[in-house]
């Protein structure tokens, strides 16, 4: 399906429900299988999260987690410490592309039973669960968190528990400390000193206030309506729930990134409020080494204000569903932009105009689509393949059109 987006006005004051954090949910539902008396609310409504779930409970042998990066990483070594089992992970071509080798080193040295059955280093993978014995591993700092995570989550079902080392300069923090929050949160005790951190073994059982848990909502997802926002005119605002102003998500960061870009963030009652006021908005020169998911929106809304953009901390991004960079260099010239690239970096200078009517393609990847739709504020659009949003947000064009937008499906 194919969307063409044309600029409206847009309807001012409105409240959105945003579906569960699909971080946070994959997480929690690993340790959900662990613990089986954990109580989840506000599950994430994406792909990611059905396909982890259905992964969890299912009792087929061959398991495909489709284009879900985090499913691969955290059903590897679930499954590699779940005694008894043997399954195949398998999923896409592109997944087949995105490399697994540290984590499955790591899990080895743990004493996993992990066969390659392509390609040395990459999915699909043969793992025979087995009892893990070992209880310390060691991973340099800047590899990408969900391999820290997924050793973190299965950490209570070891023995010893788990005592993690990371080398080096460290990078999405942010993701690393929601993992250790969330462990916490149900009972298991944690240590972060520095580099190195220890996850203890399970409790026996969880105390009545570590069963129940309600999982904030994106905060990925918000950040299109950043985008919104600041592309739209003064005094323009939305609201959006349920949020927190203490969240254990590194893409909080929203609300101080995009405030010089003249969106200000207000909570109250587990909701924020976005509005734009007047802004001179300058250049946005930013390392996003912490939230690398919202590096195509904010390339997108800077390119939309007219204003230069030097954006570094991206060396994760051409491991994802795509090469993000490539990806975001081949859109944003479509419609004008003279963008540069390194293997972690994105900069281009003020573009006064934004060719219109340009088909948009999305690499197969959710956030390509959402994050150059809020330019329909300003400049007719075309998303290619519109329905790869499901991987994190299925009712994205339904709440694109409820904004005012119009979407037209074809």
């Amino acid at each position: 399906m194919d969307i063409q987006l044309r600029p409206q006005v847009i309807f001012d004051g409105l409240h959105f429900k945003i579906t569960g954090s699909k971080s946070e949910t994959n997480r929690l539902l690993l340790l959900q299988a662990i613990f089986p008396e954990i109580q989840l609310q506000n599950i994430s409504a994406s792909d990611d999260a059905e396909v982890m779930a259905k992964a969890l409970s299912a009792s087929d042998r061959i398991i495909d987690v489709h284009h879900a990066g985090t499913a691969m990483r955290f059903l590897t070594a679930f499954f590699a410490a779940k005694e008894g089992s043997e399954v195949e992970i398998t999923g896409s071509p592109r997944m087949k592309e995105r490399p697994i080798r540290i984590l499955v080193d790591a899990l080895k040295s743990l004493g996993a039973e992990i066969e390659y059955q392509e390609t040395e280093g990459f999915p699909p993978l043969l793992i025979k669960g087995k009892k893990l014995t070992g209880s310390k591993v060691s991973l340099q700092g800047n590899v990408s968190s969900q391999y820290i995570s997924a050793l973190l989550l299965i950490a209570p079902k070891l023995e010893s528990g788990l005592e993690l080392e990371l080398l080096g300069e460290l990078t999405s923090i942010p993701y690393i400390k929601m993992t250790l929050s969330l462990l916490e949160k149900i009972g298991v005790k944690t240590t972060l000193i520095g580099n190195s951190m220890m996850v203890a073994p399970k409790p026996r059982s969880l105390s009545p206030e570590h069963v129940t848990l309600t999982i904030e909502s994106d905060w990925s997802s918000a950040s299109y309506f950043y985008s919104i926002i600041a592309l739209a005119s003064a005094g323009t605002s939305v609201t959006l729930s349920s949020y927190r102003q203490n969240s254990l998500q590194g893409d909080s960061a929203l609300a101080e990134i995009y405030s010089p870009l003249g969106v200000d963030t207000i909570y109250s009652n587990n909701m924020i409020t976005l509005k734009k006021r007047k802004c001179d908005p300058k250049p946005l020169l930013l390392n996003l080494s912490n939230t690398p998911d919202i590096a195509q929106t904010l390339a997108v809304t800077c390119f939309g204000l007219g204003i230069p953009c030097a954006l570094t901390g991206l060396h994760t991004l051409k491991i994802k569903e795509t090469d993000r960079l490539q990806a975001l260099k081949n859109e944003l010239e479509k419609l004008g932009a003279a963008v540069s690239i390194t293997n972690n970096s994105l900069q281009f200078p003020a573009s006064a105009e934004i060719n219109q009517n340009i088909a948009i393609e999305t690499y197969n990847d959710h956030r390509m689509a959402m994050a150059f739709a809020p330019l329909s504020i300003k400049i007719p659009i075309i998303i290619k393949d519109a329905g790869v949003v499901s991987k994190s947000y299925p009712g994205f064009w339904d709440d694109f059109e409820r904004i005012g937008l119009n979407v037209i499906r074809s």
